[in-house]
């Protein structure tokens, strides 16, 4: 018999986040384009980011139709994604100048790094916009979750930490308080379920 779960975060009752969650108001629309396995991986941090930022739209679907992405995407967007190799060349955008204080949109892709890149080779046109990327170190909270490539975060701290640059006026890291209390909540009940097989 399958679990309750809360209709608005979709984990089971006994780990609901909801009670954490932020509503943080923000200029750049957030686009979430997400990958139909990630909508019901148990550690949804796409949705999360999505029920913490009022103006955000969470799109899922592997592959999108020319038509319907040139419809999402705004005139000012950006990609938040690594400057990988493999990528065209394009100019990034640097918070603090005149191009992050035009842009209007953050498209996001919340996926594995596997499926990212699938998506990513499926639609051109993401590849050619201009980017937002990270450099030096990263520490991420995500303990319950290994990403298959080092020095990564996951899809909520990655939006978080852009978002606070792209606009430091506000509290973007209050963003991270539900996925802490996930990771958690996470802990407590695998901890509880170890304990009980001993």
């Amino acid at each position: 018999m399958s679990r309750p779960l809360c209709s608005t975060c979709q984990r089971p009752l006994s780990v609901c986040y909801c009670s954490a969650l932020v509503h943080i108001r923000n200029r750049i629309k957030v686009l979430i384009i997400q990958h139909p396995l990630e909508q019901k991986h148990p550690f949804n941090t796409g949705r999360m980011a999505h029920l913490c930022l009022e103006n955000s739209e969470l799109i899922v679907a592997e592959r999108l139709a020319d038509e319907q992405l040139a419809q999402l995407l705004k005139p000012n967007s950006a990609l938040l994604y690594p400057s990988l190799s493999w990528l065209p060349d394009v100019d990034p955008v640097e918070p603090g100048t005149s191009r992050a204080g035009t842009l209007e949109q953050l498209t996001v892709i919340d996926a594995t790094w596997r499926k990212s890149k699938k998506m990513l080779h499926l639609h051109p046109d993401l590849q050619r916009l201009p980017r937002v990327s990270f450099e030096g170190t990263l520490a991420s909270e995500y303990r319950i979750r290994h990403s298959s490539l080092g020095n990564s975060l996951s899809t909520l701290e990655s939006i978080a930490l852009a978002m606070q640059q792209l606009e430091p006026g506000s509290d973007f890291q209050a963003m991270l308080r539900p996925f802490k209390h996930m990771v958690s909540l996470q802990i407590d009940v695998s901890g509880a379920g170890e304990r009980g097989h001993r």
